[in-house]
């Protein structure tokens, strides 16, 4: 049913006019629509694929494999990924020409509220180019090292990317590391110069850059302005010409790579699929090579930036897949789809993403555990990167040892738990993997291995057990003006850090290279965390011993007994603070008289107090926990 609403109602000829304009445009009913071979069909051709035809059911089989590209952007935070995005599908005439459009890909509220890409997304573009139609398979990924999972699983589905780097900044760390992701997967990989709108912006200067560090020649870069639109459609050309076709056969058996999915409250799972070979359509049998469940397709189409359905997708292609799949664990990212009874040997899938950070999840009240875990095994589904393992605490109650790639990650996850499944959870102070190698021939035993990895600060054990520990350590790359160089180093060497490597990219930058422990960098992210600490550094025990010992001191309610609160590294007694007693003044009676009648009411007081620390019992409130357990202090 149609709605017409605006400045008042439509009467007589604009109405008729309208309804003649949206007939004549495919937009009302079909047969009102122009026949083919009218004047309509006659035009010259659009180099976007028209609306009308978006309306319906789109052919995929008018584009082979030779007419399809599969392509990335990739770059570091902020150089202007999501605004190129933009520009693409307004170009190809996936979305209307707006001022509205910004950030088009990034769906989630977290990413519109941060104004970060944290989550990979795939737009079907269809270009007119020389006469010929093309598909062009967008994966918009994020640029935060946090989240270069997303990037990696994305470039499986690619076969070139676009490297874009802001003109003003120039290179920066994520471009080094995104660039050799796609080197290392062998993907054709075209310099994007973008913001060359900016009053300080020198794409020179940014070209000779990109040809010293990654030996790409300057004439390979394309210069433009997303925000403005300015030279954007030569993007499109080069990923036509130096962007190879995906290799891929329709005529052998369906095998098609899950590399992201989503889960639909109604439908189940949707799995996003790149085919490597084959054709699927709805109502073909598929079997997961991963689970050996067979599913019925329900759904096949592409995303155009929303749900678009087809009738088939072919070898070559990126696409959606609904097949009834109901639980969460049926949909592996990195599985390999087949159809039944045409059995393929599996895709080789994904390395497992590496956590850097772990930290407790728990529920607020126990009665919501069940919750919790429905609403993370719906969001590990879409973020695979995240490790589960059951964690239970005497405080908390039962719950979850998360691992995360990075602090942001962490928040992140937190941030969609709650806005997308109303999930409020406790989340403990975060801590890095620790790794000991163990003396006690008891401990070997029970652990049935020599060195273990130890995640949780509960289960580390005793120093006299272990013949050594291990930390992780990270190699980590600074670009700074060399100005700032000498006071990195001083910075670097405070946090531990080696030294393995320093060039200059231009006259005035400096890629540094250093080899840091992992526990100081959780640190350095965050500086308003002054006592954040993984707890096992011994030279920085001192301090965060006695910054949660003032924490649990000001949230424990105070008893009629002393209460002493004790930090402890090993056997040793670090720091310590007391909760005084509640004191009824005993004395209030006595206005006078001898001194041995007050003594007498005091030692009386003084031994009920020591009988009662013998027997009383220090309920601690989950709130306490809660104080001393949060990332940021409130001082």
């Amino acid at each position: 049913m149609w709605t017409l609403a605006g400045q008042g109602w439509w009467r007589g000829r604009a109405l008729a006019a309208w309804v003649t304009e949206a007939a004549r445009k495919g937009l009302l009913w079909p047969h009102l629509a122009p026949a083919r071979g009218t004047a309509a069909e006659s035009r010259p051709p659009d180099r976007r694929y028209s609306s009308a035809n978006r309306k319906e059911k789109i052919d995929m089989s008018c584009f082979p494999v030779e007419n399809t590209r599969n392509f990335s952007i990739i770059a570091h935070v902020d150089h202007g990924k999501s605004t190129l995005a933009d520009r693409l599908l307004e170009l190809t005439g996936a979305i209307d020409k707006t001022e509205n459009n910004k950030q088009v890909l990034d769906k989630l509220q977290v990413e519109r509220e941060r104004g970060i890409t944290v989550k990979a997304q795939t737009a079907s573009l269809f270009y007119n180019y020389e006469g010929k139609q093309y598909l062009l398979n967008l994966i918009d990924t994020p640029g935060h090292v946090d989240f270069s999972y997303e990037v990696s699983r994305s470039l499986s589905a690619c076969q070139g990317v676009l490297l874009v780097v802001d003109a003003n900044e120039g290179i920066q760390a994520q471009t080094v590391a995104n660039f050799f992701l796609a080197f290392e997967a062998q993907l054709s990989i075209i310099p994007v110069i973008n913001k060359i709108d900016l009053k300080n912006a020198d794409p020179e200067r940014v070209e000779k850059q990109i040809e010293k560090v990654f030996d790409i020649p300057g004439d390979e870069c394309i210069k433009i302005s997303a925000k403005l639109g300015t030279n954007v459609e030569s993007v499109l050309d080069a990923v036509i010409k130096r962007i190879p076709s995906p290799k891929a056969h329709c005529r052998n058996p369906l095998r098609a790579l899950v590399f992201d999915s989503t889960f639909d409250q109604y439908r189940g799972v949707i799995a996003n699929v790149a085919l490597f070979d084959g054709m699927v359509s709805k109502g073909d049998k598929i079997v997961s090579a991963h689970t050996q469940k067979t599913y019925e397709v329900n759904e096949v189409g592409v995303l155009n930036p929303n749900e678009q359905p087809t009738h088939k997708l072919y070898a070559g292609q990126v696409g959606y897949l609904i097949a009834g799949m109901k639980d969460v664990t049926e949909a592996q990212i990195g599985d390999t789809l087949y159809l039944h009874k045409q059995p393929v040997e599996p895709l080789p899938g994904f390395k497992s993403a590496k956590p850097m950070v772990f930290a407790g999840v728990f529920p607020i009240d126990q009665s919501e555990y069940n919750n919790l875990k429905s609403a993370i095994e719906k969001l590990t589904l879409n973020d695979s990167s995240v490790m589960v393992h059951r964690d239970s605490s005497l405080a908390l109650g039962a719950g979850w040892r998360l691992g995360f790639l990075g602090l942001l990650h962490m928040e992140v996850f937190n941030q969609r738990l709650e806005q997308e499944y109303n999930a409020s959870v406790i989340l403990t102070t975060p801590t890095v993997p620790y790794k000991a190698v163990l003396s006690s021939a008891k401990l070997i035993k029970e652990y049935r291995e020599k060195e273990i990895t130890i995640i949780n600060p509960a289960q580390f054990p005793d120093k006299s057990k272990v013949t050594e520990y291990l930390e992780p350590v990270v190699l980590g790359t600074i670009i700074t003006p060399d100005e700032y160089t000498g006071k990195i180093m001083m910075l670097c060497q405070a946090r531990r850090a080696v030294q393995k490597n320093m060039m200059y990219i231009d006259q005035n930058r400096v890629m540094l290279k250093y080899l840091f422990p992992l526990n100081e960098i959780v640190v350095d992210f965050y500086d308003s965390l002054k006592s954040l600490s993984s707890g096992y550094a011994r030279d920085k025990a001192y301090s965060v011993g006695k910054t949660i010992c003032e924490r649990l001191k000001d949230s424990l309610p105070r008893q009629l007994f002393e209460i002493a609160i004790q930090a402890a590294l090993g056997s040793k007694i670090i720091a310590r603070e007391t909760v005084k007693a509640y004191r009824k003044n005993v004395l209030a009676k006595c206005y006078g008289g001898d001194i041995t009648r007050k003594m007498k009411l005091l030692k009386r007081q003084a031994e009920g107090k020591k009988k009662l620390r013998k027997v009383g019992n220090v309920e601690v409130p989950k709130d306490a926990f809660i104080k001393v357990l949060k990332t940021q202090s409130d001082k």
